[in-house]
């Protein structure tokens, strides 16, 4: 006997157990009734056991056969699990895609995708959220949530996207008319622009090879959105702690240069979270896939 054998007999076992008639479970599969009973006879020769006391009245499962029968369930189970994860493979995507994500991180790293992804995907309707509040999947009604942290998330299911780097960033200009940066010690004597928060001051961490420095820095202007604090470094009005995503594209321009390049500073991770890992509707799960192919 091999190990697949069995499997059409567990399968029309499993339907009587669950209905408790030979005559219904034929019905439910399409089958004679005489064929189930041959099935359900050639099992329990194969298996040594009896699973079933049939009378003229009733079905009865044996203690053997109820324990071989969740093993039968499960089995199943994960049969119709996989049928569906094909169905769902090659269904067209359709409907709705409801996703949340932080303002500025959406604007500049989701949105281009979503782009792509709605005109590659013409029956998919997309509804984005921009929010940098704490977004519950659930009570928000949404498929999607973009999450930037440095821990791993505390919802379940997850993928993780792109590491997002910091960095210190000025202006040329800036830099002609102030002394040079050449170690993080240097820094007290400049304004640095950052993250609005109650303190005037602020430690940033450095790291290169075994060093590491907490350098604890001033700052004249604060805000809560990293574009006000990119616009106010390329105006020259001090230097920008930001995530390199949003610093690159002025860098690359020459209205901003990257100052201390060789220590490592913060490190976030994005995530993208979802209800559940099983049953991904497909417009969820390409979406998905887009988000790991151009974050990744």
């Amino acid at each position: 006997m091999n190990d697949f054998s069995n499997l059409q007999g567990m399968m029309i076992f499993a339907k009587v157990v669950e209905t408790l008639s030979y005559t219904e479970a034929a019905k439910l599969l399409g089958m004679a009734k005489s064929s189930v009973s041959k099935e359900i006879s050639a099992l329990e020769v194969r298996l040594g056991a009896k699973l079933l006391h049939r009378t003229t009245r009733r079905i009865q499962v044996t203690e053997v056969g109820m324990t071989y029968y969740h093993y039968c369930y499960r089995i199943l189970h994960e049969v119709k699990s996989a049928d569906l994860f094909i169905r769902q493979f090659h269904e067209e995507p359709t409907g709705s895609l409801r996703v949340v994500a932080p303002v500025t991180f959406g604007c500049q790293c989701i949105v281009p995708v979503l782009n792509r992804f709605i005109a590659s995907n013409l029956h998919v309707s997309v509804d984005l959220d921009l929010t940098d509040r704490p977004v519950n999947l659930e009570d928000d009604h949404v498929d999607l949530a973009i999450e930037i942290k440095r821990e791993l998330p505390a919802h379940q299911h997850y993928r993780q996207l792109m590491d997002i780097t910091w960095g210190i960033y000025a202006a040329p200009k800036y830099l002609q008319q102030h002394t040079a940066i050449t170690n993080p010690d240097d820094l007290p004597r400049h304004d640095l622009i950052l993250f609005r928060g109650p303190a005037h001051t602020i430690s940033l961490p450095f790291r290169k090879d075994k060093q590491k420095k907490d350098i604890e820095v001033r700052s004249r202007f604060r805000a809560n959105n990293s574009v006000a604090l990119l616009n106010s470094a390329v105006a020259q009005s001090g230097i920008a702690y930001l995530p390199s995503y949003i610093a690159q594209e002025a860098v690359d321009d020459g209205k901003l240069v990257q100052l201390l390049p060789d220590w490592e500073m913060d490190i976030y991770k994005s995530y993208v979270l979802m209800k559940s890992d099983s049953f991904i509707s497909p417009r969820v799960r390409l979406f998905i896939e887009a988000l790991q192919k151009a974050l990744t």
